[in-house]
């Protein structure tokens, strides 16, 4: 599974054995003990392999494209495969950087997450990245102000392209950032440009320049390399900066995960090129000791002991690309046999509205269902495909309890007690003050608000609020 993905373009100064030494030294530095392999003395080798069968560092120059294929491989006790690929064509001075996570048959796959190679920050610190078109690679955000705003304008307008998507995070109504940008900026190194709008007052001038077609007040934009577009709004409730940012973030990966790679800018092509020249080298030898044969018997004894030893190397080679190619086998059998075992089969699939507690879109979908069923005859097919979705998905009816809560606090409503203030902010509503009046806010959400009087007029009041509030909001 690919996790991480990206082509950047190097300046002159990082030659080849700076490079080596630098992903040595990417290892050998790195804070998790686990990750580090002993005893590495490097001597100049373009050529070599350090560590054991679940850790370890393999260099191979291939000398006939100047490229130069590293991989780091950690296999852990989960059954989880980590791979670490850095492939420099110092041909080209173009670096692809790939992280991949593989698994064996019994691997345990709950934990989804990954951290962004620390070795593009030493590029980046080590000023070996050329600017994007103008923009340097940063694992930092751009501020964006009035002296700077072209940089942001010329892209919404479609003026200006990068290698690297923009993800453009402007300001919310409040002057905050939506989301953690340092964080974010953590996640996106080396394949997104971050720019900030540095402060929301520049809105007006924004959307002057851009036609309203900007993000504001806590929108994100992803403008992508191919002209695409993706726009996130924001929302105001508990959680909605890490959902945001996770949205963020996935889109940018499956993006530059889609990316086709060239075939000598991956571990494996570099590798199946290696040996194609080594078998090509070999065939041309054994033809010309072949011809040799009847010169001199002596010669031919010579060459042979010469290709036995080199196809027992091509032998080792050949067998560990089998062994990564039936990695490969067993991690999708894996894959296969897990979703094989896998009772609940999904039928539908989310959209892009988050849900305000865990369970909310799931209950109101068997809401749904169960209300329709009231109107089915039994044993109809209808009934009794629907009752089956109903009964095999742990219906737990909590829109009712909720409903009966509503009903309750506000049945002969006077005032907003202090107790009846906390079981609505347990309920997800945000309580304000406007004048004679409180706004109840379900989870910060602008779109499902209402009033209600800080005293009560009549008795119908409290019941014609909660038939608000039900109606709109649950």
């Amino acid at each position: 599974m690919l996790l991480y993905s990206t082509t950047l373009r190097i300046n002159d100064t990082l030659i080849r054995d700076g490079f080596i030494q630098l992903v040595i030294q990417w290892n050998q530095s790195s804070p998790h003990e686990d990750n580090v392999i002993p005893d590495i003395n490097w001597n100049g080798e373009h050529n070599i392999r350090y560590g054991n069968e679940s850790l370890w560092l393999d260099i191979e120059e291939y000398r006939n494209k100047n490229i130069i294929a590293v991989r780091f491989e950690k296999r852990v006790e989960d059954g989880a495969i980590w791979d670490t690929d850095y492939i420099m064509n110092f041909d080209t001075m173009e670096m692809t950087i790939q992280l991949d996570r593989g698994y064996t048959e019994d691997a345990q796959m709950e934990d989804l997450q990954f951290s962004t190679p620390h070795f593009i920050s030493m590029l980046i610190d080590g000023g070996y990245l050329l600017d994007d078109n103008g923009i340097p690679v940063l694992r930092q955000a751009i501020s964006i102000t009035e002296d700077n705003l072209s940089l942001i304008t010329d892209v919404i307008n479609g003026n200006t392209h990068y290698r690297l998507p923009i993800v453009y995070v402007t300001k919310t109504a409040y002057n905050h950032d939506p989301v953690s940008i340092s964080w974010l900026c953590s996640k996106l190194k080396g394949v997104a440009h971050i720019l900030l709008q540095a402060d929301k007052q520049t809105n007006w001038s924004i959307r002057s320049a851009c036609n309203d077609n900007n993000e504001y007040f806590g929108g994100v934009g992803i403008y992508f390399p191919n002209g695409k577009h993706r726009r996130f709004l924001y929302r105001s409730y508990i959680g909605s900066d890490n959902i945001l940012l996770e949205k963020v973030t996935r889109s940018v990966f499956q993006y530059m995960n889609a990316q086709k790679k060239p075939l000598l800018s991956t571990w494996p092509g570099v590798n199946n090129a290696l040996l194609t020249d080594k078998y090509d080298s070999q065939k041309t030898e054994r033809a010309e000791a072949e011809r040799a044969r009847e010169a001199a018997e002596s010669e031919v004894e010579y060459y042979i002991g010469a290709f036995d030893e080199d196809n027992e190397k091509l032998r080792q080679q050949i067998e560990e690309l089998t062994r990564a190619n039936t990695s490969l086998q067993l991690e999708n059998q894996g894959l296969r046999e897990k979703l094989s075992g896998v009772d609940e089969i999904p039928i539908l699939f989310l959209g892009d509205e988050e849900e305000f507690y865990q369970g909310e879109i799931k209950e109101m979908i068997l809401d749904a269902v169960a209300e329709k069923l009231k109107n089915l005859g039994q044993k109809t097919r209808r009934w009794v495909v629907l009752n089956d979705v109903l009964q095999n998905n742990d219906y737990q009816e909590v829109s009712d309890e909720r409903e009966r809560i509503v009903k309750a606090l506000f049945k002969d409503y006077k005032t907003l007690s202090g107790s009846m203030r906390q079981q609505l902010l347990e309920l997800g509503f945000e309580v304000t003050e406007e004048g004679k009046h409180y706004r109840l806010t379900y989870y910060g959400d602008g779109r499902y608000k209402t009033t209600i009087a800080k005293t009560g007029s009549d008795w119908r009041e409290g019941k014609n609020i909660a038939s608000v509030i039900l109606k709109n909001m649950m």
